[in-house]
């Protein structure tokens, strides 16, 4: 019996590519999970503008890459047993097709099981500003039970770097699905800093 555990990774394609490329790159490297990604067709486009990759390395990364059309893939049944799911970057039209239950791709089929089957769903929403109709679809995913984790820095570690700052992120995603990590720095309380530190 396979005791690895098994998540489903969506990458829309909002801007902050960089974002679902690492989170890929960190599971990667842990022997205790499978991942299994789908990669939409803007995604593709906006991973080699912001990161220089091209589609097939990133789905390298993954156990199991499918196609964004392949509504046929294991991870469109609910029959097929995962820990979760987790869409980073998540764009406002996936926000809205996992809102609407609106399943025409795979990826948004992929989280629409996810809430069914009672799995956490993690959309790592990327969008700035945010008008009503944004927040309507946040509300009602979250009311579905989607987790939503909008792609918010933090700055109480002063991070030196983007890289830093992607790092901490995806920690976190990873820490609220439960999966253990030293990518992200825990909050201690206030320390009070020497002068001149920046």
């Amino acid at each position: 019996m396979n005791s690895r555990r098994r998540l489903v990774v969506g990458v829309s394609g909002a801007s902050g590519a960089i974002l679902g490329v690492r989170l890929l790159e960190v599971l990667s490297q842990m022997d205790t999970m499978e991942t299994h990604v789908v990669i939409s067709d803007a995604a593709s486009l906006t991973i080699r503008a912001e990161t220089g990759r091209s589609e097939k390395e990133v789905q390298a990364l993954a156990s199991h890459a499918y196609q964004p059309h392949d509504i046929g893939a294991a991870i469109a049944s609910g029959s097929f047993p995962t820990d979760g799911m987790v869409v980073v970057p998540c764009n406002i039209k996936t926000l809205s097709a996992i809102a609407h239950c609106y399943a025409a791709d795979l990826l948004a089929r992929a989280a629409d099981v996810t809430l069914k089957e009672g799995r956490p769903l993690l959309l790592v929403v990327r969008e700035a500003p945010l008008h009503v109709g944004h927040l309507r679809l946040m509300l009602q995913a979250a009311e579905m039970g989607a987790i939503i984790f909008p792609a918010v820095p933090a700055f109480y570690t002063h991070p030196s770097s983007v890289d830093e700052m992607v790092d901490n992120m995806v920690g976190r995603i990873l820490r609220r699905l439960g999966i253990d990590n030293n990518l992200f720095m825990t909050w201690e309380g206030c320390q009070e800093r020497p002068q001149g530190s920046g």
